[in-house]
Order: C-alpha cells, then structure tokens, then sequence
C-alpha cells in the first residue's frame, strides 16, 4: 500500500470512505457488513478511515468505531465538523459552540479520546473564518486532534482560515468525471504542502463499470438527484466514456475501469483517493490499483476520450448543503 504523510501521521493513499455505510442518501446500510468492510480494509493496508457526524446523521461514525475496536492503533481516523441537522436536513455551522460539541459527540460515537484528521465539513458563510479556524487550532493544540482538514473550500477560504491555524489537509470532490480542483485547489495544495483527500474517487459508482442505461438506485439513494444518472442524455454521454475508459484501461494496461480511476487520482498530485465502500467484497480490485501509474500518452487519450464523449459536463454543485437561515 502506498503511504502518504499528514503532519507526521503516516496515511494510506487509498482511503475507505464511509459516506454510504451510514446509509442515509444511499438506499440504507447493513451495520454488520459496514463493520465487516472496515476490518476488511485495515487486512487490506487502508488505514486511512473517512467518516462525518453527518453521514447517517452519526450512523456512521458509530459503525467505524465499533470495528475499530481492538484495532484502534491500526487506523488513522479522519471524520468532519461543521454541519448541524435540528431541522431534519443538513445545514452549514461553523461556530464555535456546535465545532465543540461535534468534537465531543464524535470522540464518544468512535470510542476513541483522539481525531487524526479533524475536518471542516463545508465552509460557513453566517460564521467568521477566524471562529472555526479558532476552534480547531484549540483542540490541535490540546492534542485532541492531530490534524487539521478542510472539505469543499476555495483557495481563498484556506487562506482566511490558515492565517489563523495550521492546515494540513483539503477534502475536495475529484476523479476523472469532476476535475474543477485543477484550476485552483489542486495547484494551491501543492504550493503550501497539503494532501488533497479526494472524494468520490469512483463518482459514486459511474467509474465502478457496474452501472449502466437499465441501472435503478433505491428510494433516498443521492443519485436519484444527480444530474448525471437523472439526465437521460447525460447518462448516456457519461456512460460512454466510461465504456471507451474501459477499452483503454484493459488494452493499455490489463486493467478494469475502476482500476484506472482510482490510479488516476493517485498519480494526479500529494493525493489520496476515497474509496467509498459498504461491503468487504467491493475492496476486491484493490490490489489492481497498486504498483503501476499512467503514462502522460494514456493520460491525453483519457482528456481526448472525456472531451469526445461527455459534451453536457456537469459537476458535484448538486450535494452542497445549504447555509443556516
């Protein structure tokens, strides 16, 4: 497994992520399968673990920790703060009071007495940077958390949030499908040293070659929302560059598809792909993904490939929360 440093935490740079094992905006979970794919990652060398408090509104957290215990040391816990559900949905709060109690909730629901890589969730427009950014510099300094992440923020919220507290690591979407971090994220990265966690390394299954024009997700599944499944044309279009992804994935490199997806994140940058899983045998092709890289002729034909083929592009904008009013 390859290794990446985090402020002196050595990671894995495949991540197991946990979004859909908390089973909300994923069709439901099954607890004991979401405890039988975290084990089975850590036998696989993934010990780089993303949760969030949100994800099954504390479903999954809970999940992580009850398979981490016993196994605590193995794992370097990556989970979130910032988002507050009283209303029945998802809201951005970046104050002070709820970062406390977020932190306080999430060390209890994973039974451990420290975060590696503590997280803000989604930027808080209604709360001043300097709040947040406070509140986390605290508890790094406490020893509480051992890292310090963000998710989803523009170069220019870092730089508000990193005249205040240390940061040293940023959670944005990226894979093949959604790439906007190019322009901006992704360059800011590596000029002041931070590891890009990239989300939805398989875009929540397109690259997975499992889904097709026939494929139906379950009530409450987020793809029912995606403009990418929900769009006829758009599947179409996207469906058919994952069809000519796979060609060249298995002519190139006897590879699968999901295979050069993941490997493609990794060889993009300081990178960690998320690889969200609910069952121990969707890890299977995790082997395959290690001890090769793409050349820079195979990377053109993947940008000729998505430029041909995905002629209605359209990105991740649809999972923003929205702000408190």
């Amino acid at each position: 497994m390859e290794q990446i440093d985090i402020d002196g935490l050595t990671a894995s740079r495949i991540g197991l992520g946990t979004w859909a094992v908390g089973g909300w905006m994923w069709g439901g979970s099954d607890d004991a399968e979401a405890i039988a794919t975290v084990r089975a990652a850590l036998d696989r060398g993934v010990t780089l673990i993303d949760t969030a408090p949100v994800y099954g509104f504390g479903h999954s957290e809970e999940l992580v920790g009850r398979a981490l215990e016993g196994r605590r040391d193995e794992a370097i816990i990556a989970t979130k703060c910032g988002l507050e559900w009283s209303t029945g949905s998802p809201r951005r709060d970046g104050r002070k009071e709820r970062i406390e109690q977020e932190l306080e909730d999430s060390l209890r629901r994973l039974k451990t007495d420290r975060i590696d890589l503590y997280q803000v969730h989604w930027p808080d427009p209604l709360t001043p940077m300097e709040e947040t950014a406070r509140a986390l510099e605290r508890a790094y300094r406490a020893g509480t958390i051992r890292a310090i992440g963000v998710s989803n923020f523009s170069p220019e919220q870092m730089d508000a949030f990193r005249s205040v507290a240390p940061l040293h690591a940023v959670q944005p979407p990226y894979n093949l499908f959604e790439r906007e971090i190019e322009k901006d994220v992704l360059p800011y990265a590596k000029e002041h040293g931070l590891v890009v966690l990239g989300y939805g390394a398989l875009c929540r299954g397109l690259l997975s070659g499992r889904i097709d024009e026939s494929t139906r997700f379950p009530d409450g599944d987020l793809r029912l929302g995606d403009p990418k499944f929900a769009d006829p044309e758009r599947r179409k279009q996207y469906l058919a560059a994952v069809r000519a992804l796979e060609r060249l994935a298995r002519d190139r490199f006897g590879k699968s598809v999901l295979a050069l997806a993941v490997r493609w994140v990794l060889d993009r940058g300081p990178t960690v792909a998320l690889w969200g899983a609910r069952r121990p045998g969707q890890l299977d092709p995790l082997d395959d993904v290690l001890g090769w890289t793409i050349d820079d002729d195979a990377m053109r034909e993947i940008d000729a490939i998505l430029a041909r083929e995905v002629r209605s592009p359209v990105g991740p904008e649809f999972m923003a929360p929205p702000t408190r009013s």
